[in-house]
């Protein structure tokens, strides 16, 4: 029986300031110890091709799914310095970072106040990789004037609510790379006093942790996992990083986009085979119950916001804001919810409590533990049955759910009606098996109320 649909529509109010990590260095959380769980959105090009009216148009629909982080970039990666944002404004006067132009930034000031009002937070790149890699054609940054030019946004950006994501698609490589990185951090932090998280976004499949492990700077860790394969596990990169020391937030910022090619290019008897929700979800929730702090959707119509008049990159085929309404998008809001209404700051990864199913591949079973016994999250990617230790959860009444992460529907599977003193092991099937059938076992306090502090009507 369906006990609940998961609502979309509600619109969060303003962020509550700026972001920081919590004190055991697994999650994100506002200035008042609540958690935050990071839901972004890929919009690379959204300072660059939208006019105010379409901007507008993205981020109210964004925040109607429930995102709370938008991915943009302010010196994009299509024809970003030669090519003139919607009212013919380009960001820099002659390339110069140290000269960004002012009508340019007016018009990125509107978008994130936008943003802002609607409870979003801005996941701002300062760059596109291809502007500070030595070696680039492309190349404009050196040490000196990427400094000036994260000094410039801290200072502009100090008092609105986001997040920095330096890297723009690149891999720090040489001790030059380093240094132009190195410095714009230090202009950020110059600029905004500290005021802002900073995070790094590398070429994929890279992390973060793997080049800047011992930069003060960087705050939480982000990887991209990118878009090569349906049989990627994602989680394999939150696990890596979940082991690390000192312990850092992580997530996934560029997985699998809804509506890439499959590996880029990819041909099945002449169709183009391109990744579909089930491969976004199974991406997302694979990560998160790793240990991810939250996660990054992104669809390929969306991140270069294409349209008809457009050249394609990556072969995009849908017009940007009608690929809005994809079904992945949605079912990360329902993520999101799901989380933040069974206490997504309490729930740590222990694979441990998995006694018996698949431990690899697309059907692996993983697992998720309230750390005062209250709860157990497990997720079946492809609906096989698994077996767990039930005595980790120490609760007198208890209440068993599946969730379906496709539609946001719970179907009551059992509640005790006595004290629950059974704590050996039990064997779950999912409701559903096969591809796209992806379920969510939870096991829960019978006595748990759902009331005002329960997000989103969950």
């Amino acid at each position: 029986m369906a006990l609940a649909a998961h609502a979309t529509s509600a619109v969060a109010g303003a962020p509550r300031g700026s972001l920081g990590v919590s004190p055991d260095g697994r999650r994100l959380q506002h200035a008042d110890g609540t958690t935050f769980f990071y839901l972004g959105d890929t919009a690379w090009e959204l300072f660059h091709r939208l006019n105010r009216e379409e901007a507008a148009r993205y981020l109210e629909d964004r925040a109607r799914k429930g995102f709370n982080v938008i991915q943009a970039v302010a010196l994009a990666e299509i024809d970003g310095l030669a090519v003139p944002n919607a009212y013919g404004d380009l960001p820099l006067h002659d390339q110069d970072p140290a000269r960004p132009n002012e009508a340019y930034f007016a018009h990125v000031d509107f978008i994130v106040e936008r943003a802002a009002a609607l409870g979003l937070y801005v996941g701002f790149l300062p760059t596109w990789g291809k502007y500070w890699k030595t070696g680039d054609t492309n190349l404009v940054f050196h040490p000196d004037n990427a400094r000036v030019y994260g000094r410039f946004l801290g200072r502009r950006y100090r008092e609105h609510p986001l997040v920095w994501i330096l890297g723009g698609d690149q891999n720090v490589v040489t001790p030059e790379e380093r240094a132009i990185i190195d410095a714009m951090a230090a202009g950020l932090r110059e600029g905004d006093g500290g005021a802002h998280l900073i995070t790094f976004h590398s070429r994929g499949p890279g992390q973060s942790s793997r080049q800047l492990q011992d930069a003060p700077w960087l705050d939480f860790h982000m990887s991209q996992t990118s878009h090569a394969a349906r049989d990627h596990d994602t989680g394999l990169y939150a696990e890596h990083d979940y082991g690390l020391a000192p312990a850092r937030p992580t997530l996934d910022g560029e997985p699998r986009y809804e509506c890439i090619p499959v590996g880029f290019y990819w041909r099945e008897h002449g169709r183009i085979d391109r990744f579909d929700d089930d491969d976004v979800r199974h991406a997302a929730w694979s990560s998160v119950m790793a240990g991810a702090c939250g996660h990054t959707y992104g669809n390929n119509n969306i991140w270069q916001m294409w349209q008809p008049d457009r050249a394609p990159a990556i072969q995009a085929n849908i017009p940007w804001h009608e690929a809005l309404d994809h079904p992945g998008a949605r079912q990360m809001g329902l993520m999101r919810r799901f989380f933040e209404a069974n206490d997504f700051g309490k729930l740590v990864p222990d694979h441990a409590v998995i006694v018996d199913g698949p431990a690899r591949g697309l059907a692996k079973i993983r697992a998720l533990r309230a750390t005062d016994g209250s709860r157990l999250v497990v997720y079946s990617p492809r609906g096989e049955p698994f077996t767990l230790d039930q005595s980790v959860v120490k609760v007198a009444y208890f209440r068993i759910t599946w969730f379906d992460p496709r539609y946001g529907v719970s179907h009551e599977f059992r509640i005790s009606p006595r004290a629950w003193d059974n704590h050996a092991f039990q064997t779950f099937t999912p409701p559903t098996s096969g591809r796209g059938q992806d379920w969510i076992l939870v096991i829960e306090d019978a006595k748990r109320t759902t009331d005002a502090k329960t997000p989103f009507g969950i």
